[in-house]
């Protein structure tokens, strides 16, 4: 089976669990058997993405016609060594885009930048703060304008490089490549699969961006099969974009098992021997609940002082929540590190004794299996497609900071407790795995080639 699968961001290039969900679908994809060529819109990094070398941009322009030389899209070969026989059947191709947007917006005219730390992030979200201070907003998740016209340069760019290559199936991840997944199956006469890993009322509650909403309902309505992360997400796709539940399937985010470093050490600056650690890791934004920890930390602080806070991320709300912790005058248990990647991910897990999500909607939520990976014991928002696969780990609302704090304690006061937590959920997660997704997702492109074949 071959798929021509467009995503928007893979590692190094991540603002989110998008990034890290496409690296591990397509790793197991090629396990499976499945033949994948990966379409980006920027050239895929070395620092983690050891699997892959550029050899040389190779020109396709026979295949694109009269396209200028900067929109002539790039091949990233594998290379045939080492740990490489994992994407023995990937293909990353890249096609140029003027700047790079993340997928996770926000209120308040600025990206959530969380992984892409470069200049073009940073003059997007300046640009875009210029124009919410002119009156251009037009609703709470607020995007830059050019983010809904790049998408669809892109999807010209996609149509170009399809022509050249075989395919049985077009695999679209998350809304910005929608209308390019759209637009490879009607040229192309493929069945379409788009694949949901969060919506516009996830980023943005009800105020939700009308432009953006239409691009997600015609690449849902429009797939011959919709793969959604979690139940919660099918609900919503089902009730709020008219889409039929037969075609749904919920497919859930797995983990790379193993392969961590255990003898990682975490720096401690600023963190006394005798104190116990709580993380808050993800995007510091709306969705993820960054106020309602903090509110947590104060009750904590009440009753318990031995206690840091670390918050690891990055994202429009930190200014907001660096100045609610000093407000409450607890600035000084807390400790902001800005957005982490690679082996300082590794090391913030390795120092925590419980790990919070606190999130108001989280599709699913890659970062509490991460944190189980590592030993640590989970607090989770019920409101997360991940509560609905672990049983084993401490379920409260986001707005109940009392219950939060009082699970922070019990768990950083009963070791009993972390251990039976960090023992059971382990096994649980060992579950959870991305050749599981991988097998469903080559389950579901099967049901997208037969449906359309009886259409």
């Amino acid at each position: 089976m071959r798929v021509f699968m467009l995503g928007w961001e893979f590692p190094p290039y991540i603002s989110g669990g998008l990034g890290t969900a496409c690296y591990g679908l397509t790793k197991a994809m090629s396990r499976h058997g499945v033949d994948v060529t990966f379409v980006l819109p920027k050239g895929i990094g070395t620092d983690y993405s050891s699997h892959v070398r550029l050899l040389s941009p190779q020109s396709k322009r026979a295949a694109l016609g009269d396209r200028s030389p900067e929109s002539v899209a790039s091949t990233y070969e594998l290379e045939e060594t080492g740990v490489t026989g994992e994407f023995s059947r990937v293909t990353f191709k890249a096609v140029p885009t003027r700047d790079m947007y993340s997928p996770y917006q926000s209120a308040g005219g600025q990206l959530h930048t969380g992984g892409v730390d470069s200049k073009a992030s940073a003059q997007a979200a300046g640009a875009q703060a210029q124009a919410a201070d002119a009156g251009h907003q037009e609703s709470g998740a607020v995007y830059h304008g050019d983010v809904i016209s790049e998408a669809r340069r892109y999807a010209g760019l996609c149509v170009d490089l399809a022509r050249g290559e075989r395919f049985d199936v077009v695999h679209a991840h998350d809304w910005m490549t929608f209308p390019a997944g759209l637009a490879v199956a009607a040229v192309t006469g493929r069945p379409l699969v788009v694949h949901v890993h969060s919506t516009e009322f996830d980023r943005a509650g009800e105020d939700v961006h009308q432009e953006v909403y239409d691009i997600e309902r015609r690449g849902m309505q429009g797939a011959m099969r919709v793969v959604a992360v979690s139940h919660m997400t099918k609900s919503i796709i089902q009730h709020r974009y008219g889409v039929d539940p037969s075609k749904i399937d919920v497919v859930y985010n797995g983990i790379e098992n193993g392969g961590r470093d255990a003898d990682a050490v975490a720096p401690r600056a600023a963190i006394h021997k005798t104190d116990k650690i709580v993380l808050f890791l993800g995007r510091v934004t709306m969705q993820k609940g960054p106020e309602y920890f903090i509110e947590a930390a104060k009750k904590v602080l009440e009753k318990f002082d031995k206690v840091k806070f670390v918050m690891a991320g990055s994202g429009d709300k930190v200014p907001e929540v660096i100045e609610l912790a000093a407000r409450h005058g607890i600035g000084h248990k807390f400790l902001f590190t800005g957005f982490l990647r690679g082996k300082d991910v590794e090391r913030v897990f390795k120092m925590a004794d419980v790990y919070v999500m606190p999130s108001v909607s989280e599709p699913f939520g890659i970062a509490p299996l991460e944190a189980i990976s590592h030993d640590v014991p989970v607090i989770i928002s019920k409101t997360s497609g991940v509560a609905e696969v672990l049983t084993h780990a401490l379920k409260v609302d986001f707005w109940d900071i009392n219950e939060i704090a009082n699970k922070i304690l019990a768990v950083l006061k009963h070791p009993p407790l972390s251990s039976t937590l960090r023992e059971h959920a382990d096994l649980e997660v060992r579950r959870l795995t991305w050749d599981g997704a991988a097998s469903r997702c080559r389950q579901v492109y099967e049901s997208a080639m037969t449906a359309l074949a009886v259409a």
